[in-house]
């Protein structure tokens, strides 16, 4: 997927592919959206929109940069994820090395921290040296559900872009079947119903990717309506989330999604 793709965002899109073609790009950024909004998906077509040299501004999707970053690969794209419940000094700190770093494929590099109003005080203010002194060539993409927890100084030296909702034309049907599975869940169906529902609509790893960004908003869809608790809906945002960063770590696909629905059918909705 590219930024072309991305919905409901087009004065966004415009905004971002505009900079990359006239090189006038920010150091820093912070994506912001709600939980269920696949930030981490906007941040790689960001990095392809920079980093494409066939189609720059909002990336092929097929040249061998775009296919590195689909793949969490590219030797210049860095990702930072939080420990249990925090991204911590160490790894803020464990960035700054690699971003000492000149790019190895390019001209820039690109960092991606993920749950960054995470960071505890310490992983912010160590952050902050780098925003106020970045090296050369690196641009830094905080991803975040609410920057309200982000220290005023890290905010004032970032770009803040807040995306909408966003669910690409092939996503349509799978929506649907979204709705109906966590409708499913919240009903309590047995186990084995639930994990074959899944295993149809989840044949690969992107199939099932891509069903957890639709099962995410249809479980925003019914946050915002305040049709069932919401806490216990967020909880199960966060297996879906929980279920995400495993697949892309390489974990086995139908193990994932087996033990995402054991801990979703856990909740008390």
């Amino acid at each position: 997927m590219t930024l072309a793709d991305i919905k409901n965002n087009d004065y966004l899109i415009r905004r971002i592919s505009d900079s990359v073609r006239k090189g006038s790009i920010s150091h820093a950024y912070i994506f912001e959206g709600e939980t269920g909004i696949d930030k981490m998906l906007l941040a790689d077509c960001f990095a392809k929109a920079v980093l494409c040299r066939a189609r720059p501004g909002t990336g092929c999707d097929s040249c061998i940069t775009c296919r590195k970053i689909s793949h969490r690969n590219h030797e210049d794209v860095t990702y930072v994820e939080k420990g249990d419940i925090s991204v911590k000094d160490e790894a803020v700190e464990e960035l700054q090395a690699r971003l000492k770093m000149k790019p190895f494929a390019g001209e820039r590099s690109i960092a991606i921290i993920n749950d960054a109003d995470t960071m505890t005080a310490r992983a912010q203010n160590r952050l902050l040296k780098t925003l106020e002194e970045p090296f050369p060539g690196t641009v830094i993409v905080l991803l975040a559900d609410n920057i309200e927890r982000l220290a005023e100084t890290v905010l004032s030296r970032c770009v803040i872009i807040k995306w909408h909702r966003f669910a690409p034309e092939e996503y349509g049907e799978l929506l649907a079947e979204a709705e109906n599975l966590v409708e499913s869940l919240v009903r309590g169906e047995h186990f084995y119903v639930n994990k074959a529902k899944i295993k149809s609509l989840s044949e690969n790893r992107d199939d099932a990717l891509k069903l957890l960004d639709a099962m995410e908003n249809a479980c925003g869809k019914r946050i915002r309506e305040g049709s069932l608790d919401r806490t216990a809906l967020a909880q199960a945002v966060n297996c879906l989330e929980e279920a995400r960063k495993n697949l892309r770590r390489g974990m086995n696909v139908s193990y994932v999604l087996n033990n995402m629905i054991l801990k979703m059918e856990g909740r008390q909705w």
